[in-house]
């Protein structure tokens, strides 16, 4: 097996894929950009390091993406192999587009909600139905909590439902649009405004100091991020030692529709993967509820406890 992984990293444009997806999850689009190469060449190659190991696949509707293997024995190759290839001026321009190419779609997804904000509640019930999600979050938040954190707070559904529960609430978006309409929500001049904070960031780099919050939320967010598992291990740090996370996102789906109306990256996640995600990440699971929602989806809710 060994002299099949040799002879699948036996080539420079190989070399430079596996450089580059050791980094990234990337789909095949992304990867041709960023090597200046056909399609069908750079397809071939990555079916050669897939058929030997070396990367792994995950198809998301109609989109193919590609990633390094997380762990095994093909990662340890790599990890023994890698640091003999010497990363040259074009490795590091591969990895200098990748960033810029994840930079845009964070870009993108900003730009995106900014344009549909006066409509995101209205589009959250067409998803939504009946079930009130806001309530299941609130049933998740420990009695006596002291900070409590919504992030990607939209217009503020949620949020307005936390401020009872706990002494203070902050509410995280990278959409100035959102965070302007759930400002909205909170009347400036009663006792309870002071006990708000909205904050601009981006859920991979979260405005929050470390340990400064006793419970969060994320709720049907995770699927427009390009790494959720990134965005776990930030709320994570954020999370006092003991903190409550209460996650809801969608299992997997083939709804195409949800990435233009939506603007959903993933169109869902399968249930092992998102608790996997959550043990990475130094969470332990304590709760499981499914539900089923409008368009035909069904939600997944986790709630974990950091280690």
């Amino acid at each position: 097996m060994t002299i099949l992984h040799f002879k699948a990293l036996s080539d420079e444009t190989r070399l430079r894929l596996v450089h580059i997806l050791l980094h990234y999850e990337l789909s095949v689009n992304e990867l041709v950009r960023i090597l200046g190469m056909g399609q069908s060449r750079v397809s071939r190659h990555l079916k050669i390091l897939t058929e030997a190991g070396l990367l792994t696949s995950r198809r998301d509707g109609l989109w193919v993406f590609y990633a390094a293997p997380r762990a095994g024995e093909e990662r340890d190759f790599l990890r023994a192999v890698l640091p003999f290839v010497h990363a040259d001026a074009a490795m590091q321009a591969d990895l200098g587009m990748a960033a810029q190419i994840l930079e845009e779609r964070a870009r993108k997804t900003r730009q995106f909600f900014n344009a549909i904000a006066e409509d995101w509640d209205e589009l959250n019930r067409e998803v939504l139905g009946a079930f009130d999600l806001p309530a299941a979050v609130c049933a998740a938040v420990p009695q006596g909590c002291g900070t409590a954190v919504d992030l990607g707070c939209g217009t503020g559904a949620v949020l307005s439902r936390l401020l009872p529960l706990a002494r203070g609430v902050i509410g995280v978006d990278g959409s100035a649009r959102m965070l302007e309409l759930c400002r909205r929500r909170f009347n400036p001049d009663e006792p309870a405004a002071g006990r708000v904070s909205l904050r601009i960031g981006e859920l991979d780099h979260l405005p929050l100091r470390d340990g400064e919050a006793d419970f969060a939320c994320i709720n049907l967010v995770l699927h427009h991020l390009s790494e959720p598992v990134a965005a776990l291990r930030e709320i994570r740090r954020i999370l006092a030692p003991g903190g409550r996370l209460f996650v809801a996102d969608f299992l997997r789906h083939n709804d195409e529709t949800m990435r233009s109306r939506y603007g959903d990256r993933w169109l869902g996640f399968k249930e092992s993967d998102l608790a996997d995600g959550l043990s990475r990440a130094g969470f332990t699971r304590i709760g499981r509820q499914r539900h089923a929602v409008g368009r035909g989806l069904e939600l997944v809710l986790f709630s974990a406890e950091a280690c």
